[in-house]
């Protein structure tokens, strides 16, 4: 009979805890990229690419403006809830935090930087190169924080995202970078940084990793509205473009994989999601998604998206988009959700 008891106890203790989820997996979600990813590091930059200003972070806990080019939170912010972590990932440069913050979450990433180190000088953002050297100073922090066995353990066992490439495109090669190159020359320069970074991160010990390509950027509301040849659709260059680009860093992934051992590299494809997001919009629950919520929609993003601008939304779940580049919470929570597929081998 006492067997029994200890037994029932026993089973009790495991459905109480329940199953064992990815926290004890993942400890932390480190972020490389560009504004896709930032969860406020551009704030800390003599830049105006910055949204640190009202109506941007509306839809934020507090209703705060964070840096974040969002009416909410971003990707990286539900994938870290997601496995068990906090809701919110701190920027690196944010000197509200210390390392005793970013040793379960950090973010590097910069918005309107790149692969390509031209396309952060434009508008003077933090270098991909620059984002790695945070990361080695950060290493070094949480070793002196943790000890060096279990800040180890920590920085091998997280999960690092990457997300960027867009503006090399969009800002840079169409920008000018187009007389040096063409764009499958391009597109192999980047892919070769991309390859060398993610070699440098395996180097310096870690070991999984969650790559995501280009989106569908010819769908952006600001190339959409220049585009009145074709009756403001699409781009279907630039989306073809950023298809060709996201099927070479598919084979690095695979690449590396086979070559690097430990390794545990997934390539995340978010384009076919937002693709599908802006074709079909109703089925989602968004009611617009040629335009973003901020003013005409067509132009605002960053310091154009302001308070002073007219025709705001006040309801930012019915667009697909923030402003005319950016995704609202609502898209951003969706992707992440999709991406799910890729990251559950991580768990």
């Amino acid at each position: 009979m006492e067997t029994m008891h200890i037994l029932l106890l026993f089973i009790i203790q495991i459905l109480v805890q329940g199953p064992k989820t990815g926290a004890n997996k993942v400890p932390a979600i480190i972020v490389f990229g560009d504004s896709s990813v930032d969860t406020g590091n551009n704030n800390y930059l003599p830049t105006i690419a910055k949204c640190n200003f009202e109506p941007y972070g509306r839809d934020f806990p507090g209703g705060m403006p964070t840096g974040r080019f969002c009416n909410g939170r971003l990707p990286p912010d539900f994938i870290s809830e997601s496995f068990g972590l906090k809701p919110t990932i701190p920027a690196y440069l944010n000197p509200l935090y210390n390392i005793s913050d970013f040793a379960s979450g950090v973010c590097f990433a910069s918005a309107a930087t790149g692969y390509d180190n031209a396309t952060a000088d434009i508008l003077q953002v933090i270098p991909l190169w620059k984002e790695l050297e945070y990361y080695k100073e950060y290493q070094d922090k949480l070793k002196a924080y943790l000890g060096v066995n279990k800040a180890n353990e920590i920085l091998s066992e997280a999960l690092y995202t990457i997300s960027l490439g867009t503006n090399d495109f969009i800002e840079n090669y169409y920008g000018g970078r187009s007389s040096q190159f063409t764009i499958d020359q391009y597109q192999d320069f980047l892919i070769g940084i991309a390859e060398d970074f993610l070699k440098q991160l395996y180097h310096l010990g870690v070991l999984k990793i969650s790559l995501t390509g280009i989106a569908p950027m010819g769908c952006l509301p600001a190339q959409r509205s220049t585009n009145f040849m074709n009756n403001y659709g699409c781009n279907e260059e630039y989306n073809n473009v950023a298809l060709q680009f996201n099927r070479k860093l598919k084979k690095v992934v695979a690449k590396l994989n086979m070559e690097l051992a430990g390794l545990k590299l997934v390539f995340a494809d978010g384009y076919s999601i937002l693709l599908e997001l802006i074709r079909n919009p109703f089925k989602f629950g968004f009611e617009v998604a040629d335009v973003g919520c901020c003013g005409t929609g067509t132009f605002e993003a960053g310091i154009l998206c302001n308070l002073d601008t007219p025709f705001m939304c006040t309801d930012a779940t019915k667009f697909v988009f923030w402003d005319s580049i950016h995704p609202t919470e609502k898209t951003n929570k969706i992707i992440s959700d999709y991406l799910q597929m890729y990251l559950k081998e991580f768990r």
